[in-house]
């Protein structure tokens, strides 16, 4: 429990590679760069395009240079050329491929893969995979393992599952500390359901206001 409540530093994104700052929840407000698997902020990567356009200079990667690609093709291969080379993001990229194909087989496969080498939001999918039952049998023991991982891996979205998880099961009091920590990382679920819980008395006034202030911050 120790390692499992302790507050993260960051979440499981953590922070951009050329400013330095924190990476934001919302995938919309961010991109990846086949080239090199790093997830860039959407603040640096317009910044990067600007310099580019201004300087009427060719469009690169703004973390390790490479000209950017301009089809899907060239950029699957890419993230290829990166699954070879046993990238732990470009593998849970092809695993998210193979969902969207229903292959959930391979799917399975290059989660594990990316789980092996470290990969955080892989651990999360595979949860997502045995509750679910997408390729896998239902296993709910499955499930929470990889939810813990990618809880420890500093994962908002799986606290806040395992907190519903928890709550479900007859857990207020550790369901509402897993949301109160989801909720302080920036996760809007959590900070919803807190204030729901709040309004039963569930949840006490003091633990929702820090959570707010954190939520905020």
């Amino acid at each position: 429990d120790e390692l499992l409540f302790k507050q993260p530093d960051s979440s499981h994104l953590g922070d951009c590679p050329i400013c330095c700052l924190p990476l934001p929840l919302d995938p919309t407000k961010s991109v990846i760069m086949m080239c090199c698997s790093k997830v860039i902020c959407d603040g640096c990567d317009y910044a990067n395009l600007i310099r580019e356009i201004q300087g009427r200079i060719e469009h690169k990667c703004p973390f390790c240079r490479k000209p950017t690609v301009a089809t899907d093709e060239e950029c699957d291969k890419q993230n290829m050329r990166r699954v070879e080379a046993n990238d732990p993001v470009a593998l849970r990229r092809e695993g998210v491929v193979q969902y969207h194909k229903g292959d959930y087989i391979k799917e399975f496969e290059y989660y594990t893969k990316a789980t092996e080498l470290g990969d955080v939001e892989a651990h999360y999918k595979l949860a997502c995979m045995y509750n679910y039952e997408h390729g896998v049998e239902k296993d709910m023991g499955k499930k929470i393992c990889h939810l813990e991982e990618a809880i420890i891996g500093g994962h908002p979205a799986a606290r806040y599952n395992l907190g519903v998880f928890e709550f479900q099961t007859g857990n207020s009091e550790r369901a509402v500390k897993h949301w109160i920590i989801a909720a302080s990382q920036g996760d809007d679920l959590s900070i919803k359901l807190l204030l729901k819980k709040f309004r039963r008395g569930i949840v006490s006034k003091d633990d929702l206001a820090a959570a707010l202030r954190a939520h905020k911050a």
